[in-house]
């Protein structure tokens, strides 16, 4: 029998449906301090836990741990990094709690508009201020949703019955999508000068951590609201504090950087704060234990990895492919122009890296959105591709082409509701080396992918590439590789480019214009 250990408060569906199943004995006691439990049962199979901090010391006194399972979607408090060295797999169960989160965003809003928690506090003290808690009203008000998931989607559609106009941000959301919330896609900077309310719903990591920054914060309208139910990571809270003193904005916070009791810095800034209530619902509990149950289940007798967050490279697998993977996906991102809405995305995976497609996808989509974590697994990218309404095509490879062990990505971008552009990346692992070795028609480039690059697409004729060096050198920036290619026709030729530093946006247009480029690029790999 493998011992299951519950330590926490969760809907006791998911004891009932191990035990159901069999083969498995489930202990359930959120009473018994953790480590006490952690002494009592050290032959643990597998975990099944909440907010609970797993250190890698807890790790340490479970030897036949093998499963890790986070109910909810956060896993910031278990030491992932860790429990890889020591082969056991942390999951998540994203989703189960997205209509939760929604309505506590609703509530939220709706809570600080009409002044319910003074107001409530005022009149059990037998005041009657009707006055002071002049409330405003929702309806009509711009509603900003950064982050069109699961959630997002979820805050659009309970929003629609106050008749809000929605904005919404995403790097994947197509207009279509949008349409069906009745929300406009628009860039983040729109978002933030002209929202009543904004509310977050984005992941942490190093692509997101301090994201609400002073940059964005100063554009909000004077007494427009921010609502954080994402995580508190992304909130550069030093740069709230300073601009809600200069434009009055307001914040509703239910997320923090530990879920625990004592004095929370964010005090000072919150015009409501909440104990992480999130997730925190009788239907959002019994989803969530439900799955936790069910992926365990589904990888102890078929080796289903669902919703694995913290897998390595497998086994078999050249780590740089895995970088390479996530190179060429950030290549097309650059060439497309960033966060483009994303169409269609086509995957080919030559030779031996067809055995770690599903693996490899997780790597592209990564690259592509800064919402994705990178070590989330294949059933998570499928998702989440699916939601934000992408279509996937994994190309099966032919091996008679000869390509070795290599990737193609495609990316379909749409550039507006009638243009659109396709962006073909492919490339390979020479000498532990990765290699560029196609762009488009731009054949034979084998070209490597660090440092700061700049792209030049433009019909061909003597000395435009002594005009780009002319003006980088003049910008005090150094040449340090360079491939020219003609394209099939012969008619256009590619200008690739790295370089010794950064240039701005603004030296690229410039030089654009001067060389009548089709198009430009500066990707920072």
């Amino acid at each position: 029998m493998k011992k299951i250990l519950i330590p926490t408060k969760l809907n006791p569906v998911a004891k009932n449906t191990l035990e159901s199943h069999g083969g498995y004995n489930v202990i359930q006691d959120d009473i018994k301090d953790l480590n006490d439990l952690i002494v009592e049962h050290s032959d643990t199979h597998a975990l099944i836990v909440r907010s609970e901090k797993i250190t890698s010391e807890i790790i340490d006194l479970l030897p036949d741990l093998k499963i890790i399972v986070r109910a909810g979607a956060g896993y910031n408090t278990i030491d992932t990094k860790y429990a890889r060295k020591r082969g056991v797999d942390v999951m998540n169960t994203p989703g189960a709690n997205a209509n939760a989160v929604a309505e506590e965003v609703v509530a939220l809003m709706l809570a600080d508009a009409r002044h319910l928690i003074p107001g409530d506090i005022s009149c059990r003290q037998g005041k009657w201020e009707k006055k002071k808690f002049m409330g405003t009203e929702i309806t009509g008000k711009t509603v900003g949703i950064v982050g069109f998931g699961a959630i997002g989607q979820l805050v659009a559609k309970r929003l629609s019955g106050f008749e809000v106009k929605i904005l919404a941000f995403d790097p994947f959301l197509k207009v279509e999508k949008a349409r069906l919330f009745d929300a406009v896609p628009v860039d983040l900077k729109q978002i933030f000068e002209e929202c009543d309310y904004i509310s977050l719903h984005m992941p942490e990591n190093d692509e997101t951590r301090g994201i609400i920054n002073k940059s964005l914060l100063g554009l909000m309208k004077d007494g427009a609201t921010l609502i954080n139910c994402a995580r508190a990571g992304i909130l550069n809270e030093d740069d709230f504090r300073i601009l809600k003193k200069e434009k009055n904005i307001r914040l509703l916070n239910d997320v923090y950087p530990k879920d625990e009791a004592g004095e929370k810095p964010i005090a000072d800034i919150a015009n409501i704060m909440l104990p992480h209530l999130g997730a925190s619902t009788v239907e959002a509990n019994f989803n969530a234990a439900k799955r936790a149950a069910t992926q365990i289940i589904g990888l102890d007798d078929k080796g289903i990895a669902s919703y694995i967050v913290n897998r390595d490279v497998p086994e078999g697998l050249d780590k740089a492919y895995s970088e390479l993977a996530f190179a060429l996906s950030y290549l097309c991102k650059g060439i497309a122009g960033g966060n483009q809405n994303v169409e269609v995305l086509e995957t080919s995976f030559y030779g031996d890296l067809a055995n770690y497609k599903d693996w490899l996808l997780v790597q592209v989509l990564a690259a592509l959105s800064d919402e994705f974590d990178r070590s989330s697994g294949y059933d998570a990218a499928i998702e989440y591709l699916k939601e934000k309404g992408v279509e996937y095509f994994n190309r099966e490879t032919d091996s008679s082409k000869g390509y070795g062990n290599s990737i193609t990505v495609d990316v379909t971008t749409a550039i507006d509701a009638a243009n659109f552009k396709r962006i073909s990346v492919r490339g390979t692992v020479t000498e532990g080396n990765m290699m560029i070795s196609r762009i488009n028609d731009f054949d034979k480039l084998y070209f490597e992918p660090t440092g700061t690059a700049v792209l030049f697409i433009y019909k061909d004729r003597p000395g435009v590439i002594g005009k780009i060096g002319q003006a980088l050198a003049s910008n005090n920036v150094n040449i340090d590789d360079m491939r020219n290619p003609h394209d099939l026709t012969q008619e256009y030729s590619l200008a690739l480019m790295r370089v010794s530093q950064m240039v701005s946006n603004e030296v690229v247009v410039k030089i654009a214009k001067e060389i009548d480029a089709l198009h430009s690029s500066s990707i920072t790999f």
